[in-house]
């Protein structure tokens, strides 16, 4: 009865996303929906399988994030105002950030009204940076990686824990360090 009673709110819960427009969420996933802030006019698809715990924020309409199937995403934060692509069987550990732009832009005068404009409930992203990220299948993040905009992550990577990744990474390469640099490729047998 309890197991039962937890399932509905579960699902209710996923409710609140999931009959939006723009809205993909296998029934076969475990998402943390009251996580989630949308914004009318982006896009979210999880795949089957995948388990999400993290806190997804989609900061204007367009922004688009994709997960795979049979990803788990633990107590971390995704920032999307343009593109996150999440591959197929990508962990990605608790702690870690991944942002897909650059939040303000760099000239003083183009961000010195950013505040006010928050507190009227808006944002000129005209400014700002951005760039996807990509984050290829069978990747895995570490405790508290940072992932900045434009990268991407290659299929098989190990990004070490605390990490900041400012450029692509390699496939089947280990990287740590801040910023990322090159530790090792992975063996044939690692792969």
């Amino acid at each position: 009865m309890i197991r039962r009673l937890r399932l509905l709110l579960a699902w209710c819960a996923r409710l609140g996303i999931a009959g939006r427009r723009g809205v993909e969420l296998s029934p076969h996933s475990r998402v943390a929906s009251h996580k989630i802030r949308f914004v009318e006019g982006c896009s979210l698809s999880i795949g089957r399988g995948s388990i999400v715990d993290a806190k997804i924020r989609f900061e204007r309409a367009g922004g688009a994030l994709h997960i795979g199937q049979r990803t788990f995403i633990g107590a971390s934060t995704l920032v999307c105002a343009e593109r996150i692509e999440i591959g197929d069987d990508v962990l990605i550990s608790w702690g870690c950030t991944i942002v897909d732009h650059n939040s303000h832009a760099l000239a003083w005068k183009d961000r010195a009204g950013d505040v006010a404009n928050w507190y009227e409930g808006r944002k000129d992203w005209t400014p700002v940076e951005r760039a996807a990220v990509r984050i290829g299948n069978k990747a895995w993040l570490g405790f508290n990686v940072i992932i900045l905009k434009g990268v991407n992550i290659g299929e098989g990577a190990i990004v070490g824990a605390g990490a900041v990744v400012t450029r692509d990474v390699p496939a089947y390469t280990i990287v740590a360090g801040n910023p990322a640099r090159p530790i090792r490729e992975l063996e044939a047998h690692e792969r």
